[in-house]
């Protein structure tokens, strides 16, 4: 079997930036290759036509059209060419599109099946933000899961409210987010060097970072010594139209705690590995995801994380037991769970290894790789 990925986004220092579709498309396809499937990641929006090997992985960079009013169409077409001359030289058997504006739904191939999956689309993340999406983007979304082949949901919470925000009444298989655990053990022999705090992804409102700095202002008034570290992109508030979400943030820490804060900015993944290893948890307030790889990532090393109760969460995390899950408006009682867990380190340390157990059981290549092939098996090509 050939699976051909289309995607905005891949982690590799030739492709540019990339979120959590990139992440999650690489750690699948990486499972399938091997498992002996043949996988190429057709990347859109690339400054340049070419092709390159990632380990096995074929990337074929495409260059967007240029031409005022007909861009959107033009490249569409021209993704469209390009997957039917790799469907019929039998390059591929199918393709898989995230829903994140709807790439696919003036892609018309001959013969190739096209798959949807839901990692959420913009029409989803402005609805859980609250904030208006633009209708070019609904528009094309929507078309896009409509006319899919097949459909395929990260989560039952994004399959739900997708349908919802769409008015449809569409079925999903639903195959979370992976990873491969055995890339995530726990070093036994590496301490933490202090009791610390750790969140790693976007700075962004729809994660919950201007909520963060209201929870650590608690957390520090009965424990002065911790520590929070951020690492990631700082990114431009939408709602405000402040440049920078990090100087947003330093504004509503406490003097107090402002002097226990440490922003890394974006570092390397390996280095983001070091810092979950040495922290004593890690937290993720977030409104708005569809199903977290960065969550998997800290249940993998043993860590025991406070997120946020919201829908998807549940699908990741059982409360209590291999993580804990709160509001992350209600900072005084989201402070007093991080108090609770840094103050007991028994209870830390089950329920660490019991978010392990959850991730290697659940999520973890071994198991949900063979279930994207049989999902792929199943669809007509």
């Amino acid at each position: 079997m050939k699976i051909a990925f289309l995607t905005p986004e891949y982690p590799h220092p030739l492709t540019g930036n990339s979120g959590g579709i990139g992440t999650s498309i690489k750690n699948l396809a990486t499972g399938l290759l091997q498992k002996g499937i043949v996988v190429r990641v057709l990347v859109y929006g690339q400054k340049e036509d070419d092709i390159f090997d990632d380990n096995g992985i074929v990337i074929q960079q495409i260059k967007n059209v240029k031409l005022k009013g007909l861009s959107w169409f033009l490249t569409r077409k021209k993704l469209e060419k390009i997957i039917n001359k790799l469907y019929s030289n039998k390059e591929i058997d199918l393709v898989e599109a995230p829903d994140w504006t709807g790439i696919t739904s003036f892609i018309k191939p001959n013969k190739c099946p096209i798959i949807i999956r839901l990692h959420g689309s913009d029409t989803y993340f402005c609805h859980l933000d609250n904030r208006p999406v633009k209708r070019v983007n609904k528009f094309h979304e929507k078309r896009a899961i409509s006319k899919a082949d097949g459909l395929l949901s990260v989560s039952q919470f994004t399959a739900d409210l997708t349908n919802v925000i769409f008015d449809l009444n569409k079925e999903y298989t639903i195959l979370p987010n992976l990873i491969d655990t055995s890339l995530f053990e726990i070093d036994t022999n590496h301490s933490q060097k202090e009791k610390s705090i750790l969140y790693f992804g976007s700075l962004i409102r729809k994660k919950g970072l201007l909520e963060l700095p209201l929870i650590f202002n608690k957390v520090i008034e009965n424990n002065p010594e911790i520590k929070l570290i951020l690492i990631g992109k700082d990114v431009p508030d939408i709602i405000s139209g402040n440049s920078s979400t990090w100087q947003m943030m330093q504004k509503l820490f406490s003097a107090e705690a402002i002097d226990n804060v440490t922003y890394l900015g974006s570092v390397a993944h390996v280095e983001i590995k070091q810092k979950v290893q040495e922290a004593s948890i890690c937290v993720f307030p977030s409104f708005a995801e569809a199903f977290p790889v960065s969550w998997l990532e800290a249940m993998a090393m043993g860590k025991p994380i406070v997120a946020s109760n919201i829908g998807w969460a549940y699908e990741v995390i059982d409360d209590e037991k291999n993580g804990f899950l709160m509001n992350p408006k209600h900072h005084y009682d989201f402070a007093e769970k991080i108090a609770a867990i840094l103050e007991n380190e028994e209870l830390s340390l089950r329920v660490g290894e019991f978010a392990r157990k959850k991730v290697v059981e659940s999520f973890d290549t071994k198991v949900l790789v063979k279930k994207n092939i049989e999902f792929y098996e199943s669809v007509k090509f």
